[in-house]
């Protein structure tokens, strides 16, 4: 089963409705390795009625894991397989459009859709040798430093400012 059918059998979309479920990550960019797994960023302003609604119906799977961040806002994140793929749920009680989570997705969707296939390709040769999305990003543009916060800088870019990053590759 490809994971997009992983997805829609689990009605993980439809079961967490009221928390804004977006997809995110390697999957839907065309960049996952072997062991890739399904990411959904949530809105969950509150995070027991958000941590109740995924342990209703998701605490049987396989490898099912529910815990919840002390610290930076305490998001809950829950782990669990479902037709052959893992599964991770991250809800904050920011809105969607404001988590760091999407915000990446985000300009690496914008990115690739301005890519002539350099930047895909690099990215894919970096993660296949282990390193994660973001880091390989940056090390790919020449971001130095904090490649999760450097990501971050380029949102606010236009297009023309990221392809001139992009054919300086």
């Amino acid at each position: 089963m490809d994971y997009e059918a992983a997805i829609e059998s689990s009605g993980v979309l439809e079961q967490l409705l009221a928390f804004d479920p977006r997809v995110v990550g390697t999957l839907p960019l065309g960049l996952s390795v072997p062991g890739s797994d399904v990411d959904i960023v949530c809105h969950a302003s509150d995070p027991a009625s958000f941590a109740a609604a995924i342990w209703r119906r998701y605490r049987s799977c396989d490898d099912f894991l529910l815990h919840q961040w002390t610290s930076a806002g305490c998001p809950v994140i829950a782990r669990f397989a479902w037709g052959g793929w893992p599964f991770e749920i991250f809800g904050a009680q920011r809105p969607v459009d404001e988590q760091q989570g999407w915000l990446h997705f985000e300009i690496e969707r914008r990115l690739l859709a301005l890519d002539d296939g350099r930047l895909r390709n690099a990215v894919v040769r970096l993660r296949s040798k282990g390193a994660k999305t973001e880091p390989a990003f940056a090390a790919v543009l020449g971001i130095a430093g904090d490649p999760y916060r450097g990501l971050l800088d380029l949102v606010q870019e236009t297009d023309d400012q990221l392809r001139t990053r992009l054919n300086r590759l």
